[in-house]
């Protein structure tokens, strides 16, 4: 049985200003986006909403489960799919309300349930 590979990204508005448009871009249309990407098994996007050991890394976590375990395919393939204009017809461009926190390629080592 093959181990998940999963991008996580830690992401928010990049200022109480831009809540409303984060929203209706990322929320609204960039994860749905992404996750026609061919090689895209799933994707969960989770709020945080309080303390546990210290402040949350970031107001927004979000994982896209790629199929198979190379880290540097999917990100190939995710790239093309994203520099192809053509292979989602209801993108909206980046409206520039998102601050990148952080984000990385994980594989899983143990899983429950």
């Amino acid at each position: 049985m093959s181990k998940k590979l999963v991008l996580v990204g830690l992401v928010e508005p990049k200022s109480d200003d831009l809540v409303g448009a984060f929203r209706e871009w990322y929320l609204g249309n960039h994860i749905e986006d992404t996750y026609n990407c061919p090689s895209i098994k799933s994707v969960r996007c989770f709020k945080a909403v309080c303390r546990f050991l210290g402040a949350p890394p970031s107001g927004f976590l979000t994982m896209y489960e790629f199929e198979g375990e190379d880290a540097e395919v999917a990100e190939k393939a995710l790239a093309a799919y994203q520099s192809d204009p053509g292979s989602w017809s209801k993108r909206l461009p980046n409206n520039g309300s998102m601050s990148i926190v952080g984000a990385g390629w994980y594989q899983e080592e143990i899983s429950f349930g």
